[in-house]
C-alpha cells in the first residue's frame, strides 16, 4: 500500500492543538494561518509519496555500499537530494537570510512526519542540517556561518554530528579525541568516531563534521570537552573547496535497519593533518551539542510516530481487502478480517496512539514557536521552555517504545504473511528499533526526565504540565465524554501524582527504586500526555461543526477506545514503580 499523508488529522490538530489561529497574532507568527499550513503540506505530501517513498524499498533492499573507501547512496537518492534541496525542505524551519524558508515548528513537524513515514533513511538528513544549522547560528562567529551555513541550509554540504568512539558511547567523558592548537580557532584533530549517520556519502560536495573532542591540557570528563566543524574538504579565504582535510570513512555498519543510510567509522587526523574550528569556547562542547541531541530528540521521538502511521496504514489497507472466516455476528462467509473484533482492537490500538503521538508532537511544536515569540516576556517564554525540556525526553522515550509496539501489532494483523518481507512491512519493525537506542536510549531519557527535569526544579514545570491536563479534563466532564473519558483520566491523574509524590519525597531508602522505576515512571507520563491529548481532541470534535460528522465521531471514539484500553495501564505502572527494586538489589548475574 502507498504511503497517503494523513492530511485531515494533521490540519485539524494544527488547528486545535498548535492553535494556529492564536498562535499567527504573536510577533513574527502573523502571516502563518492554517491556508498557508495547508498548501505547505499538501506540497510535502506530494514529495513523501511521488520522490521519497519510491525509492525506500530500493534503499532497502540494496543499501548503502562502501568500496575501496567510497560511500555510495542507492540508486535514486542522488536525485531525490537534489530535488529536496531545490524545493527548499532541508531548511524549512531555519531563516530565510541564510537559504531557509524559516517556517514555524508547528507547520514544520507534519511536514517531516510524512517525509520520515515515507522513508526514514534518507530524511535523517533533514534533521542532520536543521540541528547543525542551529549550533552554528547560535554559537558560531560571524565569519563561520559566513563561511558553513547557506551551503549547509541549502543542501550544497551536509552535516555529520560526531560524537560515539568505540569506548565512550553514551558516557562522552570517556573519549580520547584530541584537538591541538594550531593558530586562533583552529586545531590539529586526531582519533575515532562510529555510528556517524552520513558520515561520508555521494550526495553533497563537502560534508561538515561536528567533533566532540578534548583539547590538549583540558580537564577531564564532560567539563573538558569542546566542540569543532571539521569538513572533509578545507575551505579557502574565498569559501571554495581546497583539499583533502585528512578526514576517512573506513566503513559502514551491517545494520538490522536503515539499510539506505550509511553509518560510517570516521577516522580524523590519520596523517596528522585534520584541522578543524573551534565552535563557541573552550570545554563548552557539549553544552553546544545539546542544541543538536535536543533537536534530534524530538525529531527520533517523531520517526517513532511516522514509522507507526505507516505501520498503521498497510495494516488498515490490508484488514479491509483480506478475506477470512465468518463474520462473528451475522456468519457471513467470508468475512474481511477487519471485521473481526480483535483485529478492530488491534488496528485501534493502533490508531489511537498515533493520533495521541502526532497531537503531542504538535503540542510540544507550539510550545516553540510561542517561547521564541515571547522572548521580550522572559517570564511566559522560560516557562514554555521548561514545558518543552520536560516533554522532550517523554516524547522521545515514549513515542519510539509505543511504535515499536505498534508496528508489531500491526504485523499481527497481517498474521504470517507480515512475517514476509515481501509486503514491506517487516522493514518498519526492523528500521524501528534503532529509535529506542539513538540520541539516548529510553533509559538515558528516563533519568534525564527524572533527575534533570523533575527533582532538579521541585516538580514545578511538572506540576504546570498537570494543572494543564487537569483543565483539559474539567472542560470535558459532561454529557458521555464525563464517564468515558473525564472519569478514567481523572482516576489516571490522581494514580500518576501519587508517583510523582513518591519521586519529589527524595526518600534515600527509595534511590535505588527510584533509579529502577525511572523507565515505568516515564511510561506512565507519556500514556498520561497521550490520554490528554485525545481528550482535547474530542473536546475539539464535539464543537468543530466544519469538519465531517464521521471524522469527528472517530475521533471521540479514538479517545473513550484509549481510556478504556491504554489509561489503566498507568495504575499497573504505580503498581511497578512503588515495587520497583525487589528482586534486583539481590538477583546475581554469573
Amino acid at each position: 500500500m502507498s504511503y497517503r499523508a494523513p492530511m485531515t488529522d494533521m490540519l485539524f490538530m494544527l488547528k486545535h492543538v498548535g492553535e494556529l489561529e492564536r498562535l499567527n497574532q504573536l510577533p513574527g507568527l502573523q502571516d502563518y494561518r492554517l491556508d498557508l499550513a495547508q498548501s505547505v503540506l499538501e506540497e510535502a505530501a506530494r514529495f513523501a509519496s511521488g520522490v521519497l517513498e519510491p525509492i525506500n524499498r530500493t534503499g532497502d533492499v540494496n543499501g548503502a555500499q562502501f568500496q575501496s573507501g567510497t560511500v555510495t547512496t542507492p540508486v535514486g537518492w542522488r536525485e531525490a537530494y537534489q530535488q529536496f534541496c531545490d524545493h527548499g525542505w532541508l531548511g524549512l524551519t531555519l531563516p530565510d537570510a541564510c537559504g531557509g524558508q524559516g517556517l514555524p515548528e508547528v507547520i514544520a513537524t507534519p511536514a517531516k512526519e510524512m517525509w520520515l513515514s515515507a522513508n526514514l533513511s534518507f530524511t535523517m538528513l533533514q534533521a542532520l542540517a536543521q540541528g547543525g544549522s542551529e549550533i552554528l547560528l547560535a554559537l558560531g562567529s560571524e565569519e563561520q556561518k559566513q563561511r558553513y551555513l547557506q551551503k549547509m541550509v541549502t543542501g550544497r554540504w551536509s552535516v555529520a554530528m560526531a560524537l560515539t568512539e568505540p569506548n565512550a558511547g553514551s558516557d562522552l567523558a570517556a573519549l580520547t579525541t584530541r584537538a591541538a592548537p594550531i593558530t586562533e580557532g583552529r586545531y590539529r584533530i586526531k582519533g575515532q568516531k562510529i555510528f556517524i549517520t552520513y558520515g561520508d556519502h555521494d550526495l553533497a560536495e563537502n560534508i561538515v563534521h561536528l567533533v566532540l573532542a578534548r583539547i590538549d591540557g583540558a580537564p577531564a570528563g564532560n567539563k573538558g570537552i569542546s566542540l569543532f566543524a571539521v569538513p572533509k574538504y578545507r575551505i579557502n579565504e574565498a569559501g571554495q573547496l581546497s583539499g583533502a582535510n585528512d578526514v576517512r570513512c573506513i566503513g559502514i555498519e551491517d545494520k538490522l535497519g536503515l539499510h539506505g543510510s550509511p553509518t560510517c567509522t570516521m577516522v580524523y587526523g590519520e596523517q596528522d593533518d585534520c584541522v578543524g574550528e573551534l565552535i563557541g569556547t573552550e570545554n563548552h562542547g557539549l553544552k553546544a551539542m545539546f542544541i543538536l541531541m535536543n533537536e534530534a530528540r524530538l525529531s527520533t521521538g517523531l520517526q517513532g510516530v511516522a514509522l507507526a502511521e505507516m505501520a498503521r496504514q498497510k495494516a488498515q489497507g490490508y484488514a479491509l481487502e483480506r478475506a477470512q472466516g465468518r463474520e462473528p455476528l451475522s456468519g457471513q462467509n467470508p468475512a474481511f478480517i477487519v471485521d473481526h473484533p480483535d483485529v478492530k482492537r488491534l488496528l485501534l490500538t493502533i490508531q489511537s496512539q498515533v493520533t495521541a503521538l502526532r497531537s503531542l508532537a504538535i503540542q510540544i511544536a507550539a510550545a516553540i514557536d510561542e517561547a521564541k515569540a515571547l522572548a521580550d516576556d522572559p517570564v511566559r517564554s522560560a516557562e514554555l521552555k521548561a514545558q518543552v525540556a520536560l516533554l522532550t525526553p517523554v516524547f522521545k522515550a515514549h513515542a519510539t517504545e509505543t511504535g515499536n509496539r505498534l508496528i508489531s501489532d500491526a504485523i499481527q494483523v497481517y498474521g504470517g504473511i507480515g512475517f514476509v518481507e515481501d509486503t514491506g512491512i517487516a522493514q518498519l519493525l526492523r528500521d524501528a528499533k534503532i529509535t529506542t537506542l539513538y540520541e539516548g536510549t529510553t533509559g538515558i531519557q528516563a533519568k534525564d526526565l527524572l533527575f534533570r527535569k523533575i527533582q532538579k526544579d521541585g516538580g514545578k514545570a511538572l506540576e504546570h504540565l498537570l494543572s494543564n491536563i487537569q483543565s483539559c479534563i474539567e472542560k470535558i466532564s459532561h454529557g458521555t465524554l464525563q464517564i468515558t473519558v473525564a472519569q478514567p483520566m481523572t482516576d489516571a491523574l490522581n494514580q500518576f501524582r501519587a508517583m510523582v509524590a513518591g519521586v519529589l519525597k527524595n526518600d534515600s531508602d527509595r534511590q535505588y527504586g527510584i533509579h529502577a522505576g525511572a523507565t515505568i515512571f516515564l511510561q506512565a507520563l507519556g500514556i498520561l500526555c497521550g490520554g490528554w491529548q485525545l481528550a482535547k481532541l474530542a473536546a475539539a470534535a464535539g464543537s468543530d461543526s466544519n469538519s465531517n460528522s464521521r471524522f469527528r465521531e472517530n475521533l471521540i471514539a479514538q479517545a473513550e477506545f484509549y481510556c478504556a484500553h491504554i489509561i489503566p495501564m498507568i495504575n499497573s505502572c504505580k503498581l511497578t514503580f512503588e515495587f520497583s527494586e525487589r528482586g534486583l538489589q539481590h538477583y546475581q548475574f554469573t
